[in-house]
């Protein structure tokens, strides 16, 4: 290095301290994510530092950056970042700039950066990040959880598991009934019998995933503990006078989400006391719901009678677990995540059949709902057998948005599906070759599914039934991925699933097997996401724009070539004469937790010279104009669709547009809005004759891109046409309403037209 002349050594290490960016003294400093509501744990990433909440530059900003803010804020992991104000422009100081980390720190302000407020960027570079959904314990309080409680009063009831003693309860899956045992500071004890209740068993029971006990006669086990303590090869006796052996006792109210919540003592109070004199461990019975009875699946609670409110739980990444919703005034809602904890999510899971909440989530953690908001402030003493029966406000009163929507995490049983089913030969965990363990010829037997008819329903019970969330991919050829060596056999053909079943082995398939194509690199695969979107029709607008408009032929050059016309018009004398088309605006809502892009690549799209645009999916919407006893009468020959944020709520910026070959897709949160005005917006009602029909949207129909939930993709309107003038009345999304209102609409329609 060659020194200036006349500069000192002094001066040059001065000059050098003061350019180069150094580790800094660590600050104490908070983080959170800001922006536009979203999914939990994505976000602009904010500093407070000083008293002022400032934002974090983009220049230099990676994966190790991302993930240490991550773990400081409370998650286990960063998915991904974001550069240039993807969550929007923050305000105030951009406090830092050029942070580089390592990965370990477990502050963001023990890694390098220029200095607090040292930058040159400008809020159009603020970054934001993308961490994983799961939260570690004392994290974020975006989700009260039952699974650390253990901490009440001292204690650390980490587990809670039964043991089965009886042949009947050893094969059961789940187990059901056997000996109470916890795990208390890494080592599992026994629960001693004396002053058990039936409360208690609730409250085990409710943990295990079962929404109810059941009443045991305990004296047979009473036998079988004394021939054991009688038995001389049998360590029992030793074991059972060890306070060690024992948990003491436990005294619960029935209401409790977990165990550590009830008074607990381990031993006993008194010192040199033995635990448990003359008693025995203590012995539980729960009972399943529905979908976890044997020989079922699919199976639905019934609703318990007096002031029960039907609830339902959406968009959930597992079983057991998503956005509240109740069915009130025939109308399906959300609830308000004011005051909203585990004691209410516990009456909402074993509502449902399953056991008391894991978490109560709080912020739209599972998406926002559409529609009415039900429910708010709502107060469960935890003995209610129904949401309904709890104390509650009108949502209307409170001021809550869709933003604040309420969900749940419930306690599941353990069916040992997971083991039932693997991926094999993908680049990661979560993709691959789908492989399952059936009986073949009397012996479990590893082996693949057939790719014929395999399809994303199918995907998404084996994404769930693995714990990876919903299916991307369905994929009926598999060549370059290599399965399993020892499951080379196709042992399952023509599976056919609703989408709701907990295993695969619980869908329709063929008896004797039956794949023409024979396996191979024909084999079912999937690739499975965390997150997924749902789309959901905005019923209001299509209801307050439809009208008709006598269109000429000479303006219909282009819509004619794109197929959005009936069969008619192709002999139609043209230019001369006109079409009568039903006209409306469509908005398209992304609910979900991911963006909606389309399946095919930028490569895959095709250009439409009539409307100069690219068209990346084919089929996204059919519309059609039924009669009340389901018979097509016109369609809407969408052929295809360019897919943008036509909006996005405040503090959110559009990332997707058609123009000049755009990125194409409907971000998180974001919409869509095809106007009424635009060529094929529209049904060609042309050959239709005056009546009354059902109009219908269905939005994704073919289901080419994955969703968490396919059951809102519907829209239908009760329409009226008298031949110069239309009606359009009752619109609404195919889950909105519950089945009484619906067939009684049907019914009166039908009445009205002397339809039988």
């Amino acid at each position: 290095m060659v020194m200036p002349a006349g500069a000192s050594p002094i001066l040059l290490v001065l000059l050098l301290c003061r350019v180069a960016p150094s580790k800094q003294e660590p600050a104490s400093v908070q983080l959170r994510l800001a922006g536009p509501r979203g999914p939990a744990g994505e976000g602009r990433l904010e500093v407070l530092y000083q008293g002022r909440w400032g934002t974090v530059c983009d220049d230099g900003f990676d994966f190790h950056v991302a993930t240490v803010a991550c773990r400081q804020l409370g998650y286990t992991a960063a998915i991904t970042w974001t550069h240039s104000a993807t969550y929007g422009q923050g305000e105030g100081p951009i406090w830092l700039d050029n942070v580089r980390c390592g990965g370990s720190e477990s502050s963001l302000a023990e890694c390098v950066h220029n200095g607090w407020g040292t930058s040159d960027c400008h809020h159009g570079e603020d970054a934001g990040v993308v961490c994983s959904g799961q939260l570690l314990p004392g994290g974020s309080p975006q989700a009260i959880s039952s699974d650390h409680l253990g901490e009440v009063l001292g204690l650390s009831l980490e587990e809670v598991r039964l043991k089965p003693l009886l042949a009947r309860a050893k094969m059961s899956m789940p187990v059901m009934e056997g000996a109470v045992e916890v795990k208390h500071n890494g080592r599992w004890r026994q629960v001693c019998d004396a002053g058990w209740t039936r409360s208690n068993s609730r409250v085990v029971c409710g943990m295990l995933g079962f929404p109810r006990e059941k009443h045991l006669d305990t004296s047979f086990y009473r036998k079988l503990w004394n021939k054991k303590l009688k038995d001389p090869n049998s360590n029992l006796k030793t074991l059972s006078q060890k306070n060690s052996f024992w948990v003491h006792r436990v005294r619960c109210r029935g209401t409790e989400p977990h165990l550590s919540r009830c008074p607990t003592e381990v031993s006993p109070p008194a010192p040199h006391q033995h635990a448990c004199p003359r008693g025995m461990h203590a012995i539980v019975s729960c009972l399943p719901g529905p979908a976890f009875q044997k020989g079922t699946g699919k199976g639905r609670s019934k609703t318990p009678p007096g002031k029960a409110l039907p609830v339902r739980l959406r968009a959930g990444t597992h079983a057991g677990e998503g956005r509240v919703e109740v069915l009130r005034h025939g109308q399906w809602g959300t609830v308000c995540d004011k005051q909203w904890d585990l004691a209410a999510a516990s009456v909402v899971c074993r509502q449902l059949g399953y056991g008391t909440a894991k978490q109560a989530l709080l912020g739209a953690q599972m998406g926002q709902g559409l529609g009415p908001i039900h429910m708010s402030e709502v107060r469960c003493t935890g003995h209610e057998r129904s949401l309904g029966e709890c104390r509650f406000q009108d949502a209307e009163q409170s001021g809550c948005r869709h933003e604040a929507d309420a969900a749940v995490r419930c306690h599941i049983p353990n069916m040992d599906f997971k083991s039932q089913v693997r991926l094999a030969g993908g680049r990661s965990p979560d993709e691959g070759v789908v492989e399952v363990l059936v009986p073949v010829q009397g012996q479990l037997q590893w082996g693949t599914v057939c790719g014929a008819q395999w399809g994303l329903n199918e995907a998404m019970v084996v994404c769930r039934q693995l714990g990876l969330g919903f299916a991307s991919h369905a994929l009926q050829e598999t060549w370059y991925w290599a399965g399993s060596p020892d499951a080379s056999q196709v042992v399952m053909s023509g599976v056919r699933c609703a989408g709701t079943e907990l295993a695969l082995q619980q869908c329709q398939r063929h008896g004797p097997i039956h794949c023409p194509s024979g396996g191979g690199r024909f084999s079912a695969g999937v690739t499975c996401t965390a997150h997924a979107p749902d789309l959901v029709m905005n019923a209001q607008l299509v209801q307050e724009t439809a009208y008709l408009e006598d269109r000429p032929l000479e303006l219909l050059y282009c819509a004619h070539e794109e197929r959005c016309l009936s069969g008619s018009a192709d002999h139609m004398q043209w230019p001369y004469g006109h079409r009568r088309l039903l006209r409306f605006s469509s908005q398209i809502h992304n609910l979900g937790r991911a963006d909606f892009r389309p399946r095919m690549g930028r490569h895959a799209w095709t250009w439409h010279q009539c409307h100069r645009h690219f068209h990346s999916i084919e089929v996204f919407t059919h519309y059609d104009l039924l009669t009340l006893n389901g018979s097509k009468v016109a369609e809407g020959h969408k052929a295809s669709f360019c897919l943008e944020d036509t909006n996005c709520p405040e503090g959110l910026q559009r990332r997707f547009a058609c123009a000049n070959f755009g990125e194409q897709g409907v971000s998180v949160g974001c919409w869509d809005t095809y106007r009424h005005d635009i060529d094929c917006q529209w049904i060609d009602i042309t050959d239709v004759p005056p009546g009354s029909y059902t109009f219908q949207v269905v939005v994704n129909p073919k289901h080419e891109v994955a969703e968490s939930d396919f059951s809102n993709n519907v829209m239908r309107c009760q329409c009226k046409y008298d031949g110069q003038r239309v009606w359009m009345h009752g619109c609404h999304t195919s889950d909105a309403y519950g089945a009484d209102v619906v067939n009684d609409l049907e019914r009166r329609e039908r009445l009205a037209n002397n339809l039988v």
